[in-house]
């Protein structure tokens, strides 16, 4: 297993960056990374540390993308390009591929032809896929949207058939959490085809700070989305309303969630927008404890970002924290949507601050022990390894 680990060269494949881009800068590192094909512009790729004679950028799929990300919605409903770009960029890549590689890691919903092709030639292929299983998150947003009696709108028929294809057809299908885990257990993927494998953190650029008051202060980073649990965390704060404290909401406005923001507006919840990766270290400083009450999502990685900052996390079940703290150590994990049980957990931390500063400290030293970048992609290296040995 050794003597494989240490020959495997892996090829990667994503639209958009995710967390290939740490991926690829550790493989890199230990010498595993062949190429890295994204569709994002190499200045910005090298910005990872991954180096630029190992990328190969597709950047007109991001900047059409992007071009009809910033239509009107009903426009984007009735000239959805995502798929056809989808499909066209799968279609590059595969014809990109070379021997040369051992191993190809797709992105999931941009890999059909490319998994297709790279078993052509011998490769062992991977998929990605960083949330639910298809068809359990589209179950899960739909009865969410459903509650709050907003429609929710789906995208292409065609991307959901091509994600299921892509799980057929990969060899091993990668994962973030026992959340997603269940998820692809529950509709019958045998378990042996599951790789598990929590994300990472740069601890040298995520690390503990000064908190410059006594403000006992929530921190919520993501879009501001219903699938983000954002109806559960402002009714919880407000019905709380705790002296000297605050929620400050990090990420972008959605236009679905702004009917919850006005009618729960009070001047201690701040929307600071949207920050670059680079710049959320100090924000999250500022905090004391870090919130994420999602309805759904494989692992968000700004969970373990702020436990390395040293902040206490509560999260739900369906957001990857349990892979990532130990229930009433590091923090708590909750039901998804129990108000009352969130009400509890931020009263426990704010009437207790030794406990508080005690679950910040611990948190810290659990990321430290096995979820940094390169502890993920050397989990990563290891199970590809396994793949090879396997031969199945």
């Amino acid at each position: 297993m050794a003597g494989r680990t240490a020959t495997l060269r892996a090829t990667i494949s994503v639209q958009g960056r995710f967390h290939a881009f740490h991926l690829a800068r550790e493989l890199d590192r230990q010498g595993h990374l062949e190429r890295l094909i994204t569709t994002f512009p190499k200045f910005e790729t090298v910005k990872y540390g991954v180096p630029r004679d190992r990328i190969r950028s597709l950047i007109g799929y991001e900047v059409a993308q992007r071009f009809w990300r910033n239509l009107p919605g009903a426009v984007r409903r009735a000239c959805d390009l995502e798929y056809p770009i989808k499909i066209l960029f799968d279609r590059h890549v595969a014809a990109l591929l070379r021997p040369g590689s051992e191993v190809f890691v797709g992105w999931s919903g941009v890999s059909v032809a490319s998994i297709r092709r790279a078993r052509e030639l011998g490769m062992k292929t991977f998929l990605e896929r960083g949330s639910a299983h298809m068809l359990s998150q589209l179950e899960i947003l739909r009865e969410e949207y459903a509650r709050h009696g907003l429609p929710f709108h789906e995208h292409h028929p065609g991307i959901t058939e091509r994600e299921l294809i892509e799980y057929d057809e990969a060899d091993r299908i990668c994962v973030p959490s026992r959340f997603v885990e269940r998820t692809f257990l529950e509709r019958g993927v045998a378990p042996e085809k599951l790789i598990r494998n929590p994300y990472g953190v740069d601890l040298s650029h995520f690390g503990p700070g000064t908190k410059s008051d006594d403000v006992f202060r929530v921190i919520f980073c993501g879009a501001l989305s219903i699938r983000k649990g954002l109806g559960t965390l402002l009714q919880a704060f407000q019905e709380l309303d705790l002296p000297n404290s605050e929620l400050w909401l990090i990420g972008s406005r959605q236009t679905e969630t702004e009917p919850l923001l006005a009618r729960h507006a009070r001047p201690n919840i701040r929307h600071l927008g949207p920050f670059p990766e680079f710049e959320l270290h100090r924000r999250y400083i500022q905090g004391s404890v870090f919130c994420m009450p999602s309805i759904e999502e494989g692992l968000a990685m700004v969970q373990v970002q702020a436990m390395a900052c040293g902040l206490p996390l509560i999260c739900t079940t369906n957001t990857g924290g349990e892979d990532l703290i130990e229930d009433g150590k590091q923090g708590f994990v909750l039901p998804v949507r129990d108000v009352e049980a969130l009400k509890g957990a931020l009263e426990t931390l704010y009437r207790d601050p030794e406990r508080r500063a005690e679950m910040g400290r611990s948190a810290r030293a659990r990321v430290e022990a096995g979820f940094t970048w390169a502890d993920y992609a050397g989990r990563a290296a290891a199970a590809y390894a396994s793949a090879l040995e396997a031969g199945s």
